[in-house]
């Protein structure tokens, strides 16, 4: 038997993903599942929500204000479960985590498992994104940002700085020479990424723009390039420590690096306005405690 919450998730999940296929890969059912669902929702309320093409599908206007109804209506649904989580010391519900893939690799797969151990009421959800995402569109709940932030409508909670290093492997060293000063860049090869281009502006005195000879759209590809001896990079602490003390990285112009600076940051942005919701709450504090050169 399907409830009517039910439907309406799926009515969301066909309105966020724009498709009745998108919403059925989402939430991992059946797309004819999901097609009974918005079917039974407009029988129920006698009038269509959707206007269905074969490309995509969009809101009608009554399916329109319908939605931003239902999405109130669920969102103080869960926050009022929430409170009765929290009074009984038990903090429950789904909880969408996004981060750029290199942090949720490094920093956040390592402890799921305690954490799952710790807080079993709590359905975790993990997505990688490199690039900044729409949390309401994206429907995520706390996502970790690294960087300074520009986007005043977010909340965020501080979780440290994370400092960068210029490195390079043991290997591109001895066959290209070793790198003493910034001035000394263009004599070698350099890993930078796609994009954003303030990527490429390494915090060396007022800052340099390096031209790269290789790059990448995600900071664990550039890691992987730079361990495979492809040239020089500059990386977050918290993702090259261990390469760093294993030997397989060694650091370059420290003297010459600006600490701190912008990119150093890492923060938990959320939407929401109130107090953060238990589940948020003790994901931020069990992970913070157990993360490592923030």
């Amino acid at each position: 038997m399907k409830s009517r919450s039910d439907d309406l998730h799926f009515l969301l999940s066909v309105v966020d993903s724009g498709s009745f296929s998108g919403a059925a890969e989402q939430l991992e059912v059946s797309v004819t599942r999901v097609s009974r669902a918005v079917t039974r929702l407009e029988q129920t309320l006698n009038t269509t929500l959707l206007n269905r093409t074969t490309r995509k599908v969009g809101l009608t206007e009554e399916g329109r204000l319908f939605v931003e109804k239902v999405r109130s209506g669920l969102a103080a649904l869960e926050e009022a479960e929430e409170q009765l989580a929290i009074r009984k010391q038990r903090p429950a519900g789904r909880l969408r985590v996004d981060a750029a893939n290199p942090f949720l690799l490094h920093q956040i797969v390592p402890h799921v498992r305690e954490f799952r151990a710790t807080y079993p009421d709590i359905e975790l959800e993990l997505t990688a994104s490199d690039q900044i995402v729409d949390l309401l569109e994206r429907r995520i709940d706390v996502a970790i940002r690294i960087g300074s932030l520009d986007d005043s409508t977010l909340h965020a909670r501080a979780l440290g700085r994370s400092p960068l290093s210029v490195v390079a492997s043991p290997d591109y060293l001895a066959r290209r020479g070793q790198c003493k000063s910034p001035a000394e860049l263009g004599d070698h090869d350099i890993i930078g990424f796609t994009a954003p281009e303030s990527l490429n502006v390494w915090h060396l005195g007022e800052g340099v723009r390096i031209r790269p000879t290789l790059r990448a759209s995600s900071g664990e590809a550039v890691r992987q390039l730079c361990l495979q001896g492809n040239g020089l990079a500059y990386l977050s602490r918290f993702m090259i420590a261990r390469d760093i003390e294993r030997g397989d990285l060694v650091e370059l112009l420290d003297s010459h690096l600006t600490r701190p600076n912008p990119r150093e940051l890492v923060n938990a942005v959320y939407y929401r306005n109130t107090t953060l919701s238990a589940r948020i709450q003790v994901f931020l504090d069990f992970f913070q405690a157990r993360w490592s050169h923030l």
